[in-house]
């Protein structure tokens, strides 16, 4: 099938004729992603509905700067930074919706009153840019995003435990417009286990408790970053659809920040969706690229089927201008995490958490290409962008 310079044989009409999975199954024949953006283009990116289910609208390029002037790179004014560049970007990007991580994920502060305060900080946030962002409170917000050309906000916790030891708590963030809630990071929360923890133990009996509270309250239960057992344990605990905002497959990738075909089908079965990101996750001995993101893309399609994937790239749509300079960022990042013991197998210096080759505000576009090049449909790329997000909304919401 190759020739002896290891180039494919393949066009683009063998590649259709194998069909999708065929195709995505395949090293991608040593074509680069300009070769597949060459070759098929998706002219839905307009009219579709995309929803970034774990997403940002920063400038990574302050971090550079921030450090440049000797500030701390990773303070909050630089780390959410919405400046002209990022929300133009965000916006160009055709981006409809953003699950926004808020509120506490790890530190020393106390999780429940950080939380709080950063909710106050996000709707100023929102009102300040009104003219391009609103808070998405229902399934019609998102669809208003849409017509007036702005960027709907999901609040989204990426831990739980501002919950304490109060499961009531649930509903005063639902009031507050918390609209989806991972169960824990990658450490142990009283909640459960998260999946770096090698005891595996499962969802707790306060666990059990929370859960019951989020689907009274109509808000959705992430289970990205659980481990093995908790994921099990929240599918089954939960009454409602439960969703896996981004993640990667383990079956193309064995990293715990993946998820098993047994974790991705039970939770299809249920009727959620899960997100593929955009991170280095998705290879485990090196960079992965934008072919990777299509090929764990594919293998959850083959699993879930095509109404239950969905994007959740765990980044923002402005390209990074200096990359040596945001690795030796990254670098200094990825050591910090370590020595908190927060970090997950997989991250490590010399890798950016991101997928250099789709970067910037045509990586949607892109990623629709290489999409339609494999062979999806039109259709099923508009679900994969968002369509299937707004249906699981939809379903747990209200319209």
């Amino acid at each position: 099938m190759t020739d002896q310079h290891g180039n494919s044989g393949l066009n683009r009409r063998d590649v259709l004729r194998l069909g999708a999975g065929a195709a995505a199954a395949l090293p991608f024949m040593g074509l680069t992603t300009g070769a597949f953006a060459a070759d098929a283009h998706f002219d839905g990116l307009a009219k579709a509905i995309v929803i970034n289910n774990l997403g940002g609208i920063d400038n990574p390029n302050l971090r550079t700067l921030a450090q440049e002037q000797n500030a701390n790179p990773t303070a909050d004014d630089t780390r959410t930074s919405l400046n002209a560049r990022a929300l133009a970007d965000a916006i160009k990007s055709g981006t409809t919706a953003i699950n926004q991580t808020l509120g506490y994920v790890a530190g020393k502060m106390d999780p429940y009153e950080y939380t709080v305060s950063e909710i106050a900080r996000w709707n100023r946030i929102i009102q300040h840019h009104g003219d391009k962002l609103l808070k998405v409170w229902t399934t019609a917000d998102i669809a208003r995003a849409k017509r007036e050309g702005k960027i709907g906000i999901i609040m989204g916790f990426q831990n739980a435990a501002m919950m304490g030891d109060k499961p009531e708590r649930v509903d005063t963030f639902a009031g507050l417009g918390v609209k989806i809630i991972q169960l824990t990071y990658n450490v142990r929360n009283q909640l459960g286990d998260g999946s770096m923890m090698a005891e595996n133990r499962g969802l707790t009996d306060f666990g059990r408790e929370v859960v019951e509270r989020l689907n009274a309250a109509r808000t959705a239960v992430d289970l990205s970053h659980s481990g093995e057992q908790t994921c099990l344990d929240a599918i089954k605990a939960s009454k409602a659809p439960i969703c896996i905002s981004h993640t990667g497959c383990r079956a193309l990738a064995d990293l715990p920040r993946n998820k098993t075909d047994q974790e991705l089908k039970l939770m299809a079965d249920k009727g959620g969706v899960a997100g593929i990101y955009f991170m280095p996750f998705l290879k485990e001995d090196s960079f992965p690229t934008a072919e990777d993101v299509v090929a764990h893309i594919d293998h959850a399609i083959k699993v879930c089927g095509e109404d239950h994937v969905g994007i959740g790239t765990d980044g923002g749509t402005t390209q990074v201008d200096d990359m040596a300079a945001y690795h030796k960022i990254i670098d200094d990042e990825v050591e910090r995490r370590q020595k908190a013991g927060i970090s997950a197998k997989g991250e490590k210096k010399g890798i950016v958490p991101f997928i250099p080759d789709l970067q910037g505000p045509g990586q949607f576009q892109k990623l629709a290409d290489m999409l339609s090049f494999c062979g999806h449909s039109d259709a099923r790329i508009e679900k994969v962008l968002g369509g299937n997000w707004t249906r699981y909304y939809r379903d747990i919401w209200g319209a």
